[in-house]
This record gives structure tokens, sequence and C-alpha cells, in this order.
């Protein structure tokens, strides 16, 4: 993302002019822009044109238009964003009030208009126009006969190529027939890999499949490498790392991120610092239950207690239409960052990220236990029955489910 000019003042109000360069840009104008901001870009108009004699005719014009957002379409395979609103400023082809579509492209300005400018935006746009942001990690996902090619930037997880061909079995007659299948499936996978993946900026190239699949292709790989003299491939040999997967589909990448040795090879990526985090909670999570929670409002009951150590927060939350909640977790951000307490901010198309919304997209490791948090709470005295102040919290709460995970957590009967 390219920032040709900002102009936010002391208050927050104000502009800025951007220009998406690669598809990742579109999605962070997604999060960017929300209903009721302002935005101004070129775009295309059909004109009706009525001449002296009656007769009317139609033409596509190019035009600048500022419209007040009403509805946002972003589409994530075709990296597609469309802005719907209302013309808010004269123009000699649309008229006040009426409605049009801007198609956000790349390598196109727009300029974006709030009457407040949160902290998360701000950040979002410092981050987007980092150019060492960019995908610094690619996996090749892949079994007989299907193979994906994906990029992992800092927010999410592109798939920049699907193959998928009919490789004929290996039995008794068809033996040949099978390998030039095999051979032509792995040169379409080594063409996609030199087409999409940047080793200039790449760091790690993960090659996961289930068997010996992943073993074969990179044997296969570079044997053309050699025998083509590709030194692209054979100079960056040392960062294509094999690693176990069980399928060739693009779900398979969460494990395949999981994997120990994956984390220590991408230690210096942003992407596996995500990783991490989200690993650590569930490790915590299943270790000690008490130290982990999850979920709106078991997250901010704990923030107003200032016993959260560090909050994983999904960026989905802050596209909540319901302004009230929005600027809750801006400040609960906002202080946790200012008490110097870790935050990670997770974006929700991170592959490895879907699951956090299970748990309703925000999670908190705790600097003590459970039971010290309930005498925070309720201003408990030292010696007092812990299992009262399990009981009272669960009440507390109210919804059945939420006693139900107290009472397993803590190891107390709680009525329902």
């Amino acid at each position: 993302m390219k920032l040709v000019r900002k102009n936010v003042d002391k208050t927050g109000e104000g502009s800025v002019t951007l220009v998406p360069e690669q598809p990742e840009d579109i999605w962070h104008a997604y999060n960017l822009i929300a209903e009721g901001d302002q935005v101004r870009g070129s775009t295309i108009r059909k004109v009706q044109n009525e001449s002296s004699t009656g007769s009317s005719s139609s033409s596509r014009v190019r035009t600048t238009l500022t419209i007040s957002v009403e509805a946002i379409d972003f589409d994530t395979q075709a990296q597609m964003l469309r802005v719907k609103g209302r013309n808010i400023e004269e123009n000699q082809f649309v008229k006040m009030g009426a409605y049009h579509t801007i198609d956000l492209e790349m390598n196109r300005a727009f300029t974006l208009m709030k009457p407040e400018w949160d902290s998360i935006a701000l950040e979002r746009i410092e981050m987007a126009c980092d150019v060492t942001q960019n995908a610094d990690v690619a996996a090749v996902i892949m079994q007989d006969g299907l193979a994906h090619v994906c990029l992992i930037t800092a927010s999410m997880t592109l798939v920049r190529s699907k193959i998928d061909m009919t490789i004929p079995r290996k039995r008794k007659g068809f033996v040949q027939q099978h390998e030039k299948g095999l051979t032509k499936f792995y040169e379409a996978v080594m063409q996609g890999i030199l087409r999409h993946v940047n080793f200039d900026v790449v760091k790690c190239i993960l090659v996961a499949s289930p068997g010996f699949v992943k073993d074969q292709f990179y044997e296969y790989m570079f044997q053309q490498a050699v025998k083509t003299d590709n030194k692209v491939l054979i100079e960056n040999k040392s960062k294509f790392m094999l690693v176990h997967a069980s399928s060739g589909f693009k779900h398979s990448l969460k494990e395949v991120l999981q994997d120990p040795a994956v984390i220590v090879k991408m230690s210096d990526t942003k992407a596996a610092g995500e990783v991490k985090a989200l690993e650590n909670f569930y490790t915590t999570l299943q270790l000690e239950p008490a130290k982990a929670f999850y979920g709106r409002k078991h997250i901010l009951k704990a923030a107003d207690a200032q016993a959260i150590e560090t909050l994983l927060i999904s960026d989905n939350l802050f596209r909540c239409y319901d302004v009230g909640l929005f600027e809750v977790f801006v400040d609960l951000v906002g202080s946790f960052r200012d008490s110097g307490c870790g935050v990670q901010l997770l974006s929700r198309v991170l592959v490895c990220l879907l699951r956090l919304a299970q748990f309703m997209g925000v999670v908190g490791l705790f600097l003590f236990s459970l039971l010290v948090f309930l005498g925070v709470c309720f201003g408990a005295a030292g010696g007092s029955d812990h299992s009262d102040f399990v009981i009272r919290l669960a009440l507390f709460l109210g919804d059945i489910e939420e006693r139900l995970f107290f009472s397993v957590i803590c190891g107390f009967s709680v009525s329902v």
C-alpha cells in the first residue's frame, strides 16, 4: 500500500489518500472503510445522452465521485472490493444523492474520509504501508493430483494457484501413464511456484503433503532446476522445507504452521509470531485452564480487574456495526498498550486463526489464576471459601453455558 497523502487533525477527523499495490492491500482497504465514511475515487458511470432529434444513446465515461458509504462488498477469492453509497458532491454525470458503486482497484488511488480516525485504523495504515510486511512465507500444500500454492502474509493467507489434475492409477499395464501424469503434475506445481513466489522477499517455502509426495516433488523440481540451469531455484534451495500434512487441501495448512520445526524456521516472520501467540493460548488452556479465558463478556470483566497479561483479539471485531461495542474494543486495546500489556491483533483470514472464531474473536491470558481473579471481583478476604466465589461469579454471569464452563474449570459443582 502506498500512502499518497495523510491529513488527520488532532480531533481525529480528516482524510487519507492511498494506492493499493497488491491484493492484500484490498483487504486492508476493506478493514479501513466503514459505513458512514466517505470515499472519493475514479469510477466508470453509464450515461444516457439525448440528441436534439429525441434519440438517445448510452456511453460509459470515467469520472471521479465522492460517495457516503452505505454498503461494502469484499470478494476474498477475486480480491475485489465494491463500495456502494450516495453521491455527495456535484458532478456533471451523476446527480446529488444518486446511488453509485465504486470498485477499488490496484494501482488506482482513492481517498477515505472519516469523522474520527481511531488508533486501530491508523495502525493498520502504518502496517499496510510498511514494505517489510509483504508476504515472507510461501507454502505448497499437495497430494497426488492436487496442490495449492499459497502466500502467507502478516494479515492473511492467499491461494495464488490451485493445480487439480487426474493422475492415472499405478496398476499393471498403466505404469507409464501414471509416471507421465505425475511428471505433468509436478511440472505444473513447479511453474506455479516460479510464477507466484517472489524469492527476493520470501524467506521460507514450506512444501507439505501426506506420505512421500513432497519428497518426490522436491527431488523432481531440483533435478529439473539442474537440467535447465534454473538459478532462481538452485540459489534458493535452502529456503525450502519439507513438512508432513494430512492432505493437499488448504485447511491442512493449519497443522503445518503448528509444527514446532516450522515455527523455528519461520521465527523471524510476523505470521509465525501470530501462530505462536495463539498456540500459547491453547497450551495454557489445556495445562492451566484457570489462566486462559475467552469471550467478550469474560475478557471485558477481567480487563476491568486488570487481571489480563496478554490479549489476543481478532481484527474482525473492529468491523462490528455496533458503535458502542466498537468503541469498547478500541478503548480496550488502547488502554492495554498504554499499560504495557501484550496485545496481539490477529487477522480473521490468516488460516490458523479460523479457530479463534470459536472463542468469539477475543482471548486472554491471566496474570493469576481464576480463584485470585474471583477475589479481586468480589473483594474476598483471605482464607474464604473459594467455591462460594465460583458460585457467585457463575450466578452473576447468568448464562447456563457460562456456569457450566466455570464449574468445569474450577472443579466445583454449580447448579444450573
